[in-house]
C-alpha cells in the first residue's frame, strides 16, 4: 500500500480515524475528540520540526491510516528519543496497515538522527498493538499501573522501546 506524508488536504480522514480511536478505543487517552484546526496544529508541528507525519492510502479506500513521531519529550536531553503514535481505520485494523506505517517511520527516525524510539500504548489488554510493535524489534520496558482513566476503568500504559541505528553503543555527534 502507497506510504507517503501527510498533506492537509488529508486532515478529514485523519481526524475522523482519530475521533473514532477517542471515542471507541483506548490505545489514547484522549476522551474528547480534537477538532479539525487542533488536528491541522498537530500535523503543522510535527511537519514543523522535520518529523514524520505519514499517511498509508489505498485506491479507492483512501486514507486508512496514519502514524508519526515527535521528539519523546521537550527537554534537550531527549534529543534522540522518539515516540511514535499509529491509528488504522477501524475496518482495516489487522491486516498489515500499522506495522507499513511504524516500519516507515522507525526508517525516518532513524535518518533523522534518533537513537532510541519509544511506544506509549494505552491499555496493557491493547495485544494488537503491542504485537505489531514486537514484530518490529520493540521491547517491553515497563507498565505504568493505573496510568489512565476511561470508560469507567483504570488503564495501564505500556512502554516499549527500541534502539535506532548504533541506539546507545556509542555518544551521537550532534
Amino acid at each position: 500500500m502507497p506510504i507517503r506524508d501527510a498533506e492537509p488536504a488529508d486532515l478529514p480522514a485523519i481526524t475522523a480515524i482519530y475521533a473514532h480511536h477517542v471515542l471507541h478505543g483506548t490505545g489514547t487517552f484522549e476522551e474528547v475528540p480534537p477538532h479539525a484546526a487542533e488536528m491541522a496544529a498537530r500535523l503543522a508541528k510535527v511537519q514543523g520540526e522535520g518529523w514524520a507525519w505519514l499517511v498509508a492510502e489505498e485506491p479507492g479506500q483512501g486514507i486508512i491510516g496514519f502514524a508519526y513521531y515527535t521528539q519523546f519529550r521537550d527537554r534537550s536531553a531527549f534529543r534522540f528519543a522518539a515516540e511514535d503514535s499509529i491509528y488504522v481505520r477501524n475496518d482495516v485494523r489487522g491486516q498489515g496497515v500499522g506495522k507499513a506505517l511504524v516500519a516507515e517511520l522507525l526508517k525516518r527516525a532513524e535518518a533523522a538522527g534518533f537513537r532510541q524510539i519509544f511506544a506509549l500504548i494505552g491499555d496493557s489488554e491493547n495485544v494488537g498493538s503491542i504485537g505489531l510493535h514486537v514484530s518490529l524489534g520493540f521491547r517491553k520496558a515497563g507498565v505504568m499501573r493505573a496510568a489512565g482513566l476511561k470508560f469507567g476503568r483504570w488503564l495501564d500504559l505500556v512502554l516499549m522501546q527500541r534502539p535506532l541505528g548504533a541506539g546507545d553503543l556509542d555518544l551521537p555527534q550532534d
